[in-house]
């Protein structure tokens, strides 16, 4: 469930939560980044109750979780993420850019753009902050983006500067002209090693925020191959032929390899853990596409990010 303007959550703690930092537990449940989740707390707007509503505690966000205590959380109406909010980004990295378009490496805990319910840095906030000037076509709060990334999600994303690439790049993605390549670490060994997973995708019938396969979903295609084993594990390569919300979580974890740390997904709380992970080992590694004006080849590419390559070389070790 989003954390919408003006709303109060309430979030029972299981059993194998307890004991996890309450920020941390609610912006991997809500989708919202912890810094963000630092304003509410700093606030006195986190709380916690008793099953029966007796106790009732004010939580610092570095408060650990205690099982079947209910986190409650009260969102104020001008927390309004529907408009951009200029920050700057903390690791984004500008991996390509000229005079129409630019791409940039998406760290974690960041949004593409501003959605009603997103407390949080975005993409677009943190060039405006850099002072680009990005297309101003589109909805206002998603001026210059083309293609998204999900929060917890690392790696390329191309953004347009210019009406005439907006409106170019926008054809692309939808006629599904880029390739957009992933590395994906996910739970166990899939068998077989590559394939194609195509399964329809919708929204889950019983949690308004998660995706799953089910019938009359919107079709979704997911081709990958195995590039890396390790001990409980494997690294794939995975390439896109549509673009669906969660697409590669969801299709991994139908399968019963869900993306290692995504625990929204079904992933071993105890092996992310062990690895460091607090988000998805998911990475958008490269991006190719025709340039929008000019039409050259282009080819973008992300290096894993610290908490990704970390995990890789414990396993290795291993």
């Amino acid at each position: 469930m989003a954390l919408r303007p003006g709303i109060t959550v309430r979030y029972e703690v299981r059993e194998e939560q307890a004991g996890r930092r309450c920020d941390a537990l609610l912006a991997e449940q809500h989708a919202v980044s912890r810094s963000a989740l630092a304003d509410l707390f700093a606030r006195g707007l986190v709380r916690a109750q008793t099953r029966t509503g007796r106790r009732d505690r004010v939580l610092a966000k570095s408060a650990k979780a205690v099982a079947g205590e209910i986190i409650v959380v009260e969102v104020p109406e001008d927390a309004d993420g529907r408009e951009v909010r200029v920050e700057i980004v903390e690791d984004m990295r500008i991996l390509y850019e000229d005079e129409h378009m630019l791409a940039v490496d998406k760290p974690t805990g960041v949004a593409a753009h501003p959605s009603p319910g997103w407390l949080g840095p975005t993409v677009a906030g943190g060039l405006a902050a850099l002072g680009y000037d990005i297309s101003t076509s589109g909805a206002q709060e998603r001026q210059g983006i083309v293609h998204r990334l999900d929060v917890g999600t690392t790696g390329v994303m191309a953004v347009a500067k210019t009406e005439q690439a907006y409106t170019v790049l926008k054809d692309q993605f939808r006629d599904r002209v880029p390739t957009k390549i992933y590395h994906a670490l996910v739970q166990g060994m899939m068998d077989p090693l590559e394939g194609t997973i195509d399964a329809p995708i919708g929204r889950h019938p019983g949690h308004a925020w998660r995706f799953a396969v089910i019938d009359g979903g919107r079709a979704s295609v997911t081709h990958y191959e195995t590039i890396e084993m390790f001990a409980g594990a494997s690294l794939l390569r995975v390439r896109l032929e549509t673009g669906r919300t969660h697409q590669i979580r969801v299709h991994t974890s139908a399968l019963r390899h869900p993306c290692v740390g995504d625990l929204t997904y079904g992933a071993n709380p105890r092996q992310a853990a062990e690895l460091g992970l607090t988000r998805q080992w998911l990475h958008a590694h490269r991006l190719e596409l025709p340039h929008p004006v000019t039409g050259e080849h282009l080819e973008i590419v992300s290096e894993y990010p610290h908490d990704l390559a970390h995990a890789l070389t414990l396993l290795r070790e291993r």
